[in-house]
């Protein structure tokens, strides 16, 4: 007996037959015009996809999506309240710890106090460069991993920590067993899929060629990606699961086996400071793409992060948001759940093609760093950020509670703070920096100012 016997009485149909059936159904009106869009990144989405509409047998992805554990954030300001939210976080259901320090004055030991390494993964973002106290972390503790991005420093601030050479050759003497591309900052000033990809490919790609440089590679045995996820659910599954194949075609050009580690989280572009409850729902999609896309570690923010991001309440409801994913949605126990998906498939196929042509085209231009020198990439994002700030604007992209269905009663004012709007800083730099920008900013501010115009 055929193990599908429930379904052998019925013949299969073709591609072709379900394309003619539409097309009856939408007596007359253009079948592509009707139902086929485009996205941003020039990728025809059809209604439908079929087996026989591929030339040889499709092998889809066999990335494992089971196995990947919560990550909280944690901006360190000060140690000892660094280590007692840590603690908190770990009990609470956290799994995995990234600090991120801003300046040398933070006492390692003090930080770390406390915590089993050989249990829980910990990750230190350095936003400094400084090989002293790069050494007395991993004096201290090993096995604590160390993320430090020179040229996603350049990308977000418009400078090196020293200069070029400088902080390459303090990369260079620290001799890294791992690289660290922070490529959330393109998601969140507005770049495409495609865009995200290739420049994330080519930003980690010049940490390639200067370590093969120094023949030192072959020391190299992970490389972690800080990945953004955005609202377009299946694009966003299908972007995760292309960067892995991209790696995997970069890398083989090395002759190496680095694994690649995918830490994610969600905008901030989409996020909102009225009608703010509704970030914890976009939040939520996001993770679940970011679950689904085969991410190794997951983090959330609070959904009030723009007002206070030293809140409990909003670490905890983000925390419990992953936790229920996990535990009550069980999103760990299945393999890979978008096997099978032929429109996943297709996506992350299309978005892999596109980036590495732009990727060879970076290349073959001089590379990632001269072409951000040159203000290229900064001025390819700013174009498909307004594009899709005028989708915003013209409402073909919808934020509820700010440019549809408002609630005229919500008030901010007295929550806003400093860090609530982007700002540029009035600082000199040596390239134009890669701003981040959230969609809802220019509606909030002029609502803003009507509330503070109001007796």
């Amino acid at each position: 007996m055929s193990k599908n016997f429930l379904f052998d009485e019925f013949n299969e149909i073709s591609s072709k037959a379900w394309k003619q059936k539409i097309q009856f159904d939408l007596k007359g009106d253009e079948y592509n015009k009707a139902l086929v869009w485009e996205s941003p990144e020039g990728i025809k989405v059809k209604p439908f996809y079929h087996k026989d509409e591929f030339n040889k047998e499709y092998n889809f992805s066999s990335q494992s999506t089971s196995k990947w554990f919560i990550g909280e954030f944690i901006y360190v300001n000060n140690a000892s309240k660094a280590n007692k939210e840590a603690h908190n976080a770990i009990k609470n259901g956290s799994e995995s710890l990234i600090f991120i320090i801003d300046t040398q004055k933070i006492e390692i030991k003090t930080l770390l106090e406390g915590f089993d390494i050989e249990k829980t993964t910990i990750h230190i973002i350095l936003n400094f460069l400084s090989k002293t106290y790069i050494n007395q972390i991993q004096k201290f503790a090993k096995k604590v991993i160390v993320n430090i991005d020179i040229i996603g420093h350049l990308a977000r601030t418009g400078n090196w920590h020293f200069n070029l050479k400088k902080d390459f050759k303090i990369l260079e003497t620290i001799t890294p067993k791992s690289l660290y591309i922070d490529a959330s900052v393109y998601q969140n000033a507005g770049a495409n899929k495609v865009q995200e990809l290739s420049y994330a490919l080519a930003h980690a790609n010049e940490y390639l060629i200067y370590f093969d440089e120094l023949n030192l590679l072959s020391k190299i045995k992970t490389a972690y990606f800080k990945i953004a996820i955005g609202s377009n659910y299946f694009f966003e599954i299908a972007k995760l699961r292309a960067l892995r194949r991209l790696w995997e075609t970069l890398i083989g050009e090395y002759k190496l086996k680095i694994d690649l580690q995918i830490i994610s989280s969600p905008t901030n572009r989409n996020k909102t400071l009225y009608n703010f409850n509704t970030n914890i729902l976009r939040a939520t999609t996001e993770c679940m793409s970011s679950i689904l896309g085969g991410a190794n570690v997951v983090c959330n923010n609070a959904f009030n992060t723009n007002f206070d991001r030293d809140d409990d309440f909003g670490k905890r409801i983000a925390r419990n948001q992953l936790l229920m994913l996990k535990s009550e949605g069980q999103f760990n126990k299945i393999s890979n759940p978008t096997d099978g998906s032929y429109y996943i498939e297709s996506i992350s196929n299309q978005l892999a093609e596109k980036a590495l042509l732009l990727f060879k085209n970076i290349e073959s231009s001089g590379g990632f760093l001269k072409l951000l020198r040159k203000g290229s990439i900064q001025n390819k994002i700013n174009e498909s950020a307004l594009k899709e700030q005028k989708m915003f604007d013209d409402e073909n992209i919808v934020l509820v509670g700010i440019n549809k269905y408002q609630n005229s009663s919500d008030c901010i004012k007295s929550k806003i703070k400093p860090y609530s709007f982007s700002q540029k800083k009035a600082q000199k730099t040596s390239i134009k920096p890669i701003l981040e920008k959230r969609l809802a900013e220019n509606f909030e501010i002029k609502r803003l100012k009507k509330e503070n115009e109001k007796p």
